[in-house]
This record gives C-alpha cells, sequence and structure tokens, in this order.
C-alpha cells in the first residue's frame, strides 16, 4: 500500500504546523494585488501582498464504531429507587447520591464508599468511560468554525485556505480571495472589511498587531506568536515565546493556537515531546472543526494500524473539504480495510463541501493566479 498521506509524520506535520493549519502570513509593503502563493512556512521568506498583513487557516469520517454504548444500569433498591452502588443505601433528602463523574454508570453516598467500591468497578468504569469519550470525539467538530468563513460573502474559504484567502492584521479577519479581487476592481486597496489603510511597514504592522494583542484579541495573540516562530516583522526568532503566545491565544478561544501546540508537542518543537498531550490537543481543536488538527488524528491512528478508528476521523474531515483525508480513506480502501460505499460516501462528502465554497468572484480569481 502507498504510504499513508500522515499529516503528523515528522516532516510532515511541521508543514502543516506553519502552513496548512494556518499560519498568519504578512502581507508587507508592495504595489499591485498580486498575491503570494507562499505562507509562513520559512521556506521562501515573509509573502508580499500589496502593503497589508495577510494569510490563511485551517482544514477533517465516518462508519459509525459498533462498539456497545449501552450503561449497565444504576444499582437500584427492591421498590425501584437507586442506591449507592457500594452500601445500598436509597438516595433521600438526608442521603445525596452522586454519579461516577468518569462512567456516569453508578451513583455513590460519599467519598468513602466510592473508594472503597473503586477495585469493583474500575474496569467496567474505565472502559465506559472510554466509549463516552470517542461519542463526544465522533460526534462533535463536523461543522467549521467562524474563521473558516469570510466576513464579507460569508461563504466557507476553500482549503487550503492560505492559497485562498488573506489574513488582515487591523481586524484579524480572513478575507477570500474573491472579495479581495471584487473590492480591488472598484479601486479600493485598503482592508476590504474595515477599510483601514494597510500598514507600509514591519514596525507599522508590528504595532497594529501589539495594539490588539494588548486588547486580550486571541487571534493576534496567536498571531504574534507565529510572527516569533518565523522571526518575521523584526522579530527575532523565538520558539519558546511562540509557545507562550499561542498557549495564552489558545485559552482566549484560539483554536488555530490550539492545533499549533499540539504539533509543537507532537514534535518537540519549543517544549518536551509529548504525543499523548498532543493527542489531547488535537482532539480538543478537532471537536472545534478544526480540519487540520482531526485530520492528524485520523493520521496518528493510521500510524497504529487503527484504520477503522482513522477511518471514522478521515471521514468527518473529508466532508468538510479535505482532499488529503479522501486521498487518505482511498489508500486504505486499497489495502482492504476500508469498503467501497466508505470510500464513496467520503468522496461525495469532499464534492459537496467544495461545491459550497464556490462563487463567481472566487472562480475570477483563481483564474488569474
Amino acid at each position: 500500500m502507498a504510504a499513508i498521506n500522515l499529516s503528523v509524520g515528522a516532516a510532515r506535520l511541521l508543514k502543516l504546523f506553519v502552513g496548512r493549519g494556518g499560519p498568519q502570513s504578512h502581507r508587507g509593503p508592495g504595489k499591485g494585488a498580486q498575491r503570494s502563493r507562499k505562507s509562513e512556512s520559512g521556506e521562501g521568506g515573509e509573502p508580499t501582498n500589496t502593503a497589508a498583513d495577510r494569510t490563511a487557516d485551517h482544514e477533517d469520517l465516518g462508519p459509525r464504531s459498533t462498539m456497545s454504548c449501552v450503561p449497565v444500569g444504576v444499582p437500584v433498591a427492591d421498590d425501584g429507587a437507586e442506591a449507592c452502588a457500594n452500601c445500598g443505601k436509597h438516595g433521600s433528602d438526608a442521603v445525596k447520591l452522586k454519579d461516577c463523574t468518569a462512567c456516569r454508570l453508578v451513583k455513590y453516598c460519599g467519598v468513602d464508599c466510592q473508594r472503597a467500591h473503586r477495585k469493583q468497578h474500575k474496569k467496567t468504569c474505565k472502559k465506559r468511560a472510554a466509549e463516552l469519550k470517542d461519542e463526544e470525539l465522533y460526534s462533535q467538530g463536523h461543522e467549521r468554525p467562524e474563521g473558516d468563513f469570510c466576513p464579507i460573502c460569508t461563504l466557507p474559504i476553500p482549503i487550503p485556505m492560505d492559497k485562498n484567502s488573506g489574513f488582515n492584521a487591523c481586524c484579524m479577519k480572513r478575507i477570500c480571495s474573491g472579495c479581495d479581487l471584487a473590492v480591488k476592481k472598484q479601486g479600493m486597496f485598503d482592508c476590504a472589511f474595515c477599510r483601514t489603510r494597510y500598514p507600509g511597514n514591519d514596525a507599522d504592522a508590528l504595532a497594529m498587531i501589539q495594539a490588539r494583542v494588548l486588547k486580550r484579541d486571541p487571534e493576534a495573540i496567536y498571531y504574534l506568536g507565529m510572527k516569533y516562530f518565523h522571526g518575521h516583522l523584526g522579530l527575532q526568532k523565538d520558539m519558546r515565546r511562540a509557545i507562550e503566545l499561542w498557549a495564552e491565544a489558545a485559552e482566549l478561544g484560539s483554536i488555530q493556537a490550539l492545533y499549533n501546540l499540539g504539533a509543537a508537542y507532537y514534535q518537540g518543537e519549543g517544549v518536551q515531546q509529548d504525543k499523548a498531550k498532543a493527542v489531547e490537543i488535537f482532539e480538543r481543536a478537532a471537536k472545534q472543526g478544526h480540519i487540520g488538527s482531526r485530520h492528524n488524528l485520523g493520521c496518528i491512528e493510521a500510524e497504529k494500524g487503527n484504520y477503522e478508528r482513522a477511518l471514522r476521523h478521515f471521514l468527518i474531515s473529508a466532508k468538510l473539504g479535505d482532499k488529503e483525508s479522501v486521498e487518505n480513506i482511498k489508500k486504505i480502501f486499497m489495502r482492504g480495510q476500508a469498503t467501497k460505499e466508505q470510500y464513496a460516501e467520503a468522496l461525495k462528502g469532499y464534492q459537496d463541501a467544495v461545491e459550497e465554497t464556490k462563487s463567481h468572484d472566487r472562480d475570477e480569481a483563481k483564474s488569474l493566479l
């Protein structure tokens, strides 16, 4: 079987980390409306795009697991009332029963009973807790996040986003190539969203970003982290500072910052390598619709030979418009680990997602590249 397009292979993940996942590229001083095709991947310097700060961002399978999710049931007394799983006390005004927070299958009257029952309950608890975690993981993140939509035409931006949109540091909005072209055709070369004049040099661009950082804008904090990661806008390259900023941005709600943290931990970039922690972070981002994170989870499962789990991840990301996930499902199908129906479902979902991103302005912009 041809190698699966594992976005989390060492080199491949780094490419995602600084490009496909969405590092913002800076649109520096320049003339005309020509858009650079390079993202901030460190492979060609900083893309320039008519004196503005622009870039791109994000990118997610199927057959539902046959795993049993039927609860074992909460112990009940002879009269049908719920009871403590350890001592059998009835729930009442005086005895408040609380669920086992991990599995929610049984209840306890107190911590002592929960501890006493732990050895007997542990195996069932762990099994059900894992099932609940999977239910949450695979049932969430089937819609792209708000930041994946152009705020002007409101259409989802095609994947890869760094090839089909630009990021403006003045308002921290991603504008699709179609809307960007449309306003330029009208003779306007300022920000298409907020009408702010683009910065004329790196110092002005950095000041613009830092002004929003001071207001605790999560995307601005994430974006400043990207500048430290690449050493752009006159900043010295500083991976640890980038990690600090991404962690702060993630806490404030930046999904892209969360994704970058996952990639950093997976590769040991600026932090001690911790793949288990990376997976946890990718899961948090994937449940919010981050396509690159969902795709990476599929790759990680495929590397382990867990093709059913990989397929479930890839089908989600394929239906969100990720072509690489479709290709991976095809490779798993060719290996005999996926059905023809699963591949057809992924392909149809991908095609539908792509169709939703189309517009006349975007087609025109694409023809000019």
